[in-house]
C-alpha cells in the first residue's frame, strides 16, 4: 500500500505529513501559548464578584485604625461582620425604618409613584434626616427587589458596625457603675435581638455580645424592634463566644446563665449588685452545652402559673428589671 512506511519499498505521496516532519515539536517561538488557569471570579474584570471585591476595599479602606496588630482590612470585617448593606423594601417597613431612626444613606422612590400619607411621610422623615432622596424608574427598583414588592419605595441601610468585645469591656469598666454586660447564645430571631438590646439599655447595661455564628445580626428588623435603643447600647460581635466569655472572666465579671432549671432563684440573687455577664440562650433549646459549662452560675425565674417558659427577650427583661431594682437597693 502506498504511503505505508512498515513495506520494503513503499513510497510516500507527495504532499502527506505523515511521519516526522521538520518544525518546532512545541518548542521556541512556535509553541503553542496557553492561556494558563482561569482567574478567580474577583480577579476576573467585569466580573459581578470583582466588582463587589472592589466596594468591600474601599470601605475597609475608610474603615477606622488598626488595633492589636489587625491589618485595616481584618478591622473593617471584625466590625461589618462581612455583611453587605440591606434594602427594605415596601411602604411599611422603609417609613418604620424612618421612625425608629434606622442609619440610612438613601430613599430611593419610583418616578410617578403614588405618594400616599406613607410614602409623603417617608420623604419628609427622609429629608429631615439629611438622606439623599432619589427618584429612579420602576425598572431599577424592580431589578434591586428581584421579585419582591417594594411598592415603589426603597431604603438602603448599610451594615451595622459592630464594636469590638474588649472595647466593650473597657468601656464598662470605666463605667461608674458595677459592670453588667448581657451575651445571647445562639438567638436567630432578629425581633428578639432588637428586644433585648431595648431592655438592656433601659435597665442599664453598657453592652450586648452576640456570637458571630448561628446568631441574628443587628439587620434593620432588629433596629426596629429596639425602638431606637441599638442606637445608644454597643454591641459586640464575638468570633468565639466561649473565648470571650472566659476572657471576661478573667477580668473579674461573673458569668451567669439564664436556665429554667438554675440552682439560683432570682429572688435571691446575690451576685446581681457586682460585675456581671448574663447570658441568654436561644428560643428552642436554651444554653449550648459548653456556654452553660462556662457560667459560674445559673438563675432561674420563679413562676407560679402554667406556662412552662419565656420568649427569650421577655425573660431577659424580666431578669435586666430584677438587676437593675437589686441595684438601686444595694
Amino acid at each position: 500500500m502506498a504511503g505505508n512506511s512498515q513495506r520494503k519499498g513503499a513510497m510516500r505521496k507527495p504532499g502527506t505529513k505523515k511521519g516526522a516532519v521538520v518544525g518546532s515539536g512545541g518548542q521556541k517561538r512556535k509553541a503553542l501559548r496557553g492561556r494558563g488557569a482561569t482567574p478567580a471570579a474577583e480577579l476576573r474584570p467585569g466580573h459581578p464578584a470583582q466588582r463587589q471585591g472592589g466596594q468591600r476595599q474601599g470601605a475597609q479602606r475608610q474603615d477606622g485604625p488598626r488595633q492589636r496588630g489587625d491589618s485595616t482590612a481584618a478591622a473593617a470585617r471584625r466590625r461589618s461582620g462581612s455583611e453587605p448593606g440591606e434594602t427594605v423594601l415596601g411602604r411599611n417597613p422603609v417609613l418604620e425604618c424612618l421612625r425608629a431612626g434606622v442609619p440610612a444613606t438613601a430613599l430611593q422612590v419610583a418616578i410617578g409613584v403614588d405618594l400616599d400619607d406613607r410614602v409623603s411621610e417617608s420623604v419628609r422623615l427622609a429629608a429631615d434626616a439629611g438622606l439623599s432622596i432619589l427618584e429612579v424608574p420602576k425598572a431599577d427598583l424592580d431589578r434591586l427587589a428581584r421579585g419582591a414588592l417594594h411598592q415603589g419605595v426603597a431604603l438602603q441601610v448599610p451594615p451595622y458596625e459592630y464594636a469590638f468585645p474588649e472595647d466593650v469591656l473597657v468601656a464598662a469598666q470605666k463605667s461608674a457603675t458595677a459592670p453588667l454586660l448581657v451575651a445571647l447564645d445562639g438567638v436567630t430571631d432578629p425581633r428578639n435581638l432588637g428586644a433585648v438590646v431595648r431592655s438592656a439599655a433601659a435597665f442599664g447595661a453598657h453592652g450586648l455580645l452576640i456570637p458571630q455564628r448561628r446568631s441574628a445580626g443587628m439587620t434593620a428588623v432588629a433596629w426596629r424592634a429596639s425602638a431606637g435603643a441599638a442606637a445608644y447600647l454597643p454591641v459586640a460581635r464575638a468570633t468565639n463566644l466561649v473565648r470571650t466569655l472566659k476572657d471576661f472572666a478573667t477580668a473579674g465579671l461573673m458569668i451567669v446563665g439564664l436556665d429554667a432549671e438554675g440552682a439560683m432563684p432570682l429572688d435571691t440573687f446575690a451576685l446581681a449588685t457586682g460585675p456581671l455577664v448574663l447570658v441568654l440562650g436561644s428560643e428552642g433549646r436554651g444554653l449550648s452545652r459548653l456556654v452553660r459549662e462556662t457560667c459560674d452560675a445559673a438563675v432561674s425565674i420563679p413562676m407560679v402559673g402554667p406556662v412552662e417558659s419565656l420568649n427569650v427577650s421577655v425573660a431577659g427583661g424580666v431578669v435586666l428589671a430584677e438587676v437593675a431594682h437589686l441595684r438601686r437597693l444595694g
